[in-house]
């Protein structure tokens, strides 16, 4: 497998780190979903050059994950927004806070807590089948070729999740 060709792979994993999968897009996609929407914003906040932050968010528009929404002309500026692609990256974003709090934390605890607003409860982000709704464990997951498979390929098995 060869990273330029990530996003030509018959893997959902491979495709999207084709797109996210760098070493600052994650970042710049976390500083989003905290509200974060112009350039000099995320440069402050993620202290990257801004020839790093152009590149990552060039790719992330060109992905689809992020759109340019002019907010000034005269010099023109432009914001970024999450598209519904990129909204749709949240439960990934959630998944890595989740990790990141249960075995990085540190002693002090979580470095940021999240409040659901309808019920005004702390939560932690829990994956949950889509058909009856009870936590997913890997140990208790099958994977089974898909119809997107190619025909002359198979997947790649490994022994289940200990």
């Amino acid at each position: 497998m060869r990273w330029q060709e990530l996003d030509r792979e018959a893997c959902s994993v491979a495709r999207c780190v084709a797109v996210v999968g760098d070493r600052w897009s994650l970042l710049v996609l976390r500083d989003c979903f905290l509200g974060v929407r112009r350039f000099d914003d995320f440069q402050q906040r993620l202290g990257i050059t801004r020839h790093v932050l152009a590149d990552r968010l060039k790719g992330l528009v060109e992905e689809g994950v992020l759109k340019r929404v002019a907010y000034q002309q005269r010099p023109e500026r432009f914001e970024y927004r999450l598209t519904e692609a990129g909204r749709d990256l949240y439960p990934v974003i959630m998944g890595l806070v989740a990790w990141g709090n249960k075995h990085r934390a540190g002693a002090r605890g979580r470095p940021a807590l999240h409040r659901h607003k309808a019920c005004q409860h702390h939560f932690d982000a829990v994956m949950v089948c889509s058909e009856c709704s009870e936590p997913l464990d890997p140990r208790e997951v099958e994977v089974e070729p898909g119809p997107g498979l190619p025909r002359n390929q198979q997947l790649r098995h490994l022994p289940p999740a200990s």
